[in-house]
Parts: C-alpha cells; sequence; structure tokens
C-alpha cells in the first residue's frame, strides 16, 4: 500500500443536525414515555414511500408493514431467529411441499372490509409471487405453486418444490402480511403513503412527510397489545443527529452510527442503555457495466483494485467495525474470508495505462449520511492515487432509493453508487437482488450472469450447509469475477434506548415495533 493512500485521509466528523429533525422536534414536541407510558418515540433513517408489502422501498417500510398489516408470522424478539405466530392459530408444514393454515377467527380489516379470510391470504400472497405484478419479493414466493382455500378460515400453501428459506425469510416478513382482497380489488393500484384495510396490532393515524408517522393501538386488535398506545416515528437520515436528538431527550430509542458505538459504550448518556448488535446487513460500492467508462472490464477491475477496503472501513467506522468479503455475513454458509481481487493501486495504473484510459472523471452517488460520505471521500482519495477524478454526489433518501430503478432516466447515467442492503437470516436472501430479473429494480449495477442465477435456485433447494456454502461462495466469486463490486463491510448495528423502555428487536438489532415495551 503507498503511503498517499494511508497518510494523505483524516476521519470525518458528525455533520450538523439535519433540518428534518429540527423541524418535526419543534412542530411536535414529544410526551417522554417517563410522563405518561403512552408514546414511544423511535428514529427511522428514511421517511416511508410505498407501505405496500409487495412493493415495499426499503427496512422502515418493512418495519411498519410488519404492524399495520397482520402477518401469518413475525419474528420473535431476541438473540435467537425464531418466529411467531401472529394472524394464524395453526400453521404447520405437512411436507416438503404442503404448509396448512388456519387463521384466528377475530382479526378484521379497518375502513369496513371485514373479517380476514383464507380468500384474502391466497390474495395476498399470490399477488405477490405473479410474475404480472412485478413485485421485487416475487422470489420470497418463487417456489408457490397455489393457495388451497379449504373453508373460510383454513388453507393450504402448496409449493412446486422445496423452498428451504421459507420459514426464515418468507413467512416472518411482510411476504405473508395479509391485505383485504376487496379493498385491494376496490383500490386497483399499490399502496403508497396511505394504507387501506388496516388489521394489525397498530394502525397508521397520521403522517407528516418528513416530520414523522404515528401508529396507534388497534382497538380492535384481540391478541396480544402492542405495549404503548402511540408509537411516533421520526425520520432522520443522518444516525449522528440522531444521537444527538437521543442525548438531547426527544428520542426514546435510535440506531446510532458504527462509529459512535466506542464512544457511546465507553460513556453512555444518564438513564440510557447502549446496545452492539452482530448485522447481517452489506455495504459495498457497485459498478454499473451499461455506462462508461465501466463497458470496459479492465477499467472495472483497475476499481476494484484501487480501492484500499481496510481503510475505507477504518475510516468510516472508527475502528468499530471490520472489512467484509461479499454480500453474506458471518455465521452463514457463503461467508468467505478473502475477496478475488484486492487493493493493489500498482496493477491499478498498470490496467487504466494498458486500456489508455487517462483524464476519467466519474460520480460515486451516496444517501446523505456521515459514514457514507467518509467512506465516499477515502474511495475519491484512492481513485484519485490512479489518475481518476471522482465526484461524489449526496443524496436524501427519498431519491437515493429509486436511483437505478429502470422507471428513472437516471439509471441510465449511474456509474458508481455505495449501497447497503438490509438481510433476513438466509443467504438467498443477499443474491436474489443480484439476479437478472432484479436488473432495473435492485440490481443496479446491471450484473446479469446466467450461472449466478441458476446456482441461486440450487441454493433455494439445498438443505445440507457445507454444500449451500459452496454455491453461495462460487456465486459471490462471479460477482468478484464481473468486475463490478468492492466489498466493504457488514457493519455492527449500535442502538440506545432509554431504559424505562424494553426495545422489541430482532437478533441482528431491527426494530419490532409491535414488540416495544415499558421496562
Amino acid at each position: 500500500m503507498t503511503q498517499h493512500s494511508r497518510n494523505g485521509l483524516s476521519r470525518r466528523s458528525f455533520i450538523a443536525a439535519a433540518g428534518a429533525f429540527g423541524a418535526a422536534t419543534m412542530a411536535a414536541p414529544r410526551m417522554a414515555i417517563s410522563q405518561d407510558g403512552k408514546v414511544l418515540t423511535v428514529r427511522s433513517y428514511s421517511d416511508l414511500q410505498i407501505l405496500d408489502p409487495a412493493y415495499r422501498l426499503a427496512q422502515p417500510e418493512l418495519d411498519i408493514c410488519l404492524a399495520i398489516f397482520a402477518p401469518l408470522t413475525a419474528p420473535k424478539p431476541g438473540d435467537v431467529w425464531d418466529w411467531k405466530p401472529i394472524a394464524v392459530d395453526m400453521i404447520e408444514q405437512l411436507d416438503d411441499l404442503t404448509v396448512a393454515f388456519k387463521l384466528k377467527d377475530n382479526i378484521g380489516f379497518t375502513d369496513g372490509y371485514g373479517q380476514m379470510t383464507a380468500e384474502d391470504v391466497k390474495f395476498s400472497i399470490e399477488r405477490i409471487a405473479d410474475p404480472a405484478n412485478e413485485s421485487p419479493y416475487a422470489g420470497d414466493w418463487g417456489a408457490l405453486k397455489e393457495v388451497e382455500v379449504k373453508d373460510k378460515l383454513s388453507g393450504l400453501i402448496h409449493l412446486k418444490n422445496k423452498f428451504v428459506p421459507l420459514w426464515a425469510t418468507t413467512l416472518p416478513t411482510p411476504a405473508s402480511c395479509i391485505l383485504s382482497r376487496k379493498a385491494m380489488e376496490e383500490l386497483g393500484e399499490k399502496i403508497t403513503t396511505k394504507p387501506v384495510a388496516q388489521s394489525g396490532q397498530y394502525l397508521l393515524t397520521d403522517w407528516q412527510p418528513k416530520q414523522k408517522t404515528i401508529l396507534t393501538r388497534n382497538p380492535d386488535w384481540a391478541h396480544e397489545p402492542g405495549g404503548f398506545e402511540e408509537i411516533h416515528i421520526i425520520p432522520i437520515e443522518d444516525p449522528a443527529t440522531a444521537e444527538r436528538g437521543f442525548e438531547a431527550g426527544d428520542l426514546d430509542y435510535t440506531w446510532t452510527s458504527v462509529s459512535s458505538l466506542p464512544r457511546l459504550k465507553e460513556s453512555a448518556p444518564a438513564g440510557s442503555v447502549v446496545l452492539e448488535k452482530p448485522s447481517l446487513a452489506y455495504v459495498w460500492m457497485g459498478i454499473n457495466k451499461d455506462a462508461e467508462p465501466f463497458t470496459n472490464p479492465n477499467i472495472r477491475r483497475a476499481i476494484q483494485h484501487a480501492v484500499d477496503r481496510e481503510l475505507v472501513v477504518d475510516a468510516a467506522y472508527y475502528g468499530a467495525a471490520s472489512v467484509g468479503n461479499g454480500i453474506i455475513g458471518p455465521g452463514m454458509p457463503g461467508n468467505r474470508d478473502a475477496v478475488t481481487y484486492d487493493y493493489d493501486p500498482d496493477k491499478a495504473r498498470a490496467l487504466l495505462e494498458q486500456e489508455g484510459a487517462s483524464n476519467l472523471t466519474v460520480t460515486l452517488d451516496i444517501l446523505n449520511q456521515s459514514e457514507r460520505l467518509t467512506a465516499a471521500q477515502v474511495i475519491q482519495a484512492n481513485l484519485a492515487d490512479i489518475g481518476i477524478n471522482c465526484e461524489i454526489k449526496q443524496n436524501d433518501s427519498g431519491t437515493f432509493w429509486s436511483l437505478g430503478s429502470k422507471d428513472d432516466d437516471y439509471w441510465n447515467k449511474l456509474q458508481l453508487i455505495l449501497g447497503r442492503f438490509s438481510m433476513q437470516p438466509d443467504p438467498s436472501w443477499a443474491t436474489v437482488w443480484f439476479t437478472p430479473e432484479q436488473v432495473g429494480v435492485w440490481n443496479w449495477e446491471r450484473f446479469d450472469s446466467p450461472e449466478f442465477k441458476a446456482l441461486h435456485e440450487q441454493g433455494l433447494v439445498e438443505g445440507d450447509f457445507a454444500k449451500r456454502d459452496e454455491i453461495y461462495k462460487k456465486m459471490q466469486a462471479l460477482m468478484d469475477e464481473s468486475g463490478q463490486y468492492v466489498f466493504l463491510t457488514h457493519e455492527v448495528v449500535g442502538a440506545i434506548h432509554r431504559e424505562d423502555i424494553q426495545p422489541g428487536l430482532k437478533p441482528n438489532g431491527e426494530s419490532l415495533f409491535t414488540e416495544f415495551k415499558p421496562a
């Protein structure tokens, strides 16, 4: 490694408070749970855009969907991945191809849409699976043959083939959220920011764009109630800003920036609890192979060799996270201990010289967060070291999550992207987003490999850990060979909460709003 790459950079301090958070707190002063125990105020990293389980965009929408549209099952809070029944009295796998279910007898939809029935289950699941609907989550039900209705509350889910991730990444997710067939047929389009026929433990009762979302206990929910009368969700894009909001008393719970964890663990604010959870998420830099100059595979390879991944991660996370080597996190089949093409700036320069590539200027799109900007600035310096000028383009969450969509003209201009995807506890939930069907949806690099697709399908039916491990490692090697990926880290998840609440969290630190309770 060159001295220039290591010594010419410094870690970036936290940014100033974001306007969205200031506006939210001034517009609606918080009712602290320490005062009345009724309102929980939490931070979300982006505002909602689409609350349709079949078309949701990001984790914050997933969190809300699970609270307002009753799923068949949901994750259990705690440190072990497990599930619990929500809308069902019974759900059981009869054999590799058949799952039987029976709904609870007293779950109703709002807006006058009546009782939840097995017909609604059939409609909701088959709606996601139907290729004609172009749901990004069709793969969650990729093995579905049909849902058979037996009676008003009972049915059978028939699969075409064995589907290993069913109980890990399909049933306990919004893929099993049940919508009212009648309501959706009357709506005639996907749900965006105004949900219809809600059925969960909470109801979305107010949305103030870029300020807050209010969930209120569903008065007609006859089962285990949510822990708070209201949950106020404040969209704050930058975690450092959220930390200051927490320390000022404006939040009861928030994810922290990974880089703040050492400081917070050493000196937590009075009356607070700091958590550190293992993360399944992955952070990477993607390269769009269809955008010049990256149509040339050797220029893509030069970028892979140019990025000092260790320095990027150390600078962005202040030593709190380690370098990752793919899209599959520790403990899962497919987790790797190395990449094929790592930091070697001399090789990068040689490749550029071989291709006669000089005076290149490229754009790196990022989400407007302090850790992302720090990482981007290190990458910018790495590319400058091999003679490439890199311009950083910061985007708010509403813009960022549509950059690579084929429905937007910018996807033809997108060159480099610094991305982070949340994960479910199965490697297939990492690989599915990079299949050919996801080009122009979530596959923004336009990685198009029939071999990758075939291996992905093998992994869905293979139950042996060692064989799955081999499959998913080979898939990530194909991503390396494409020259379209620089894998950075799996991060860790940091969170902080008031000591008088008991947060409901998955093992990876993601929120389960229905499981938050007073301590």
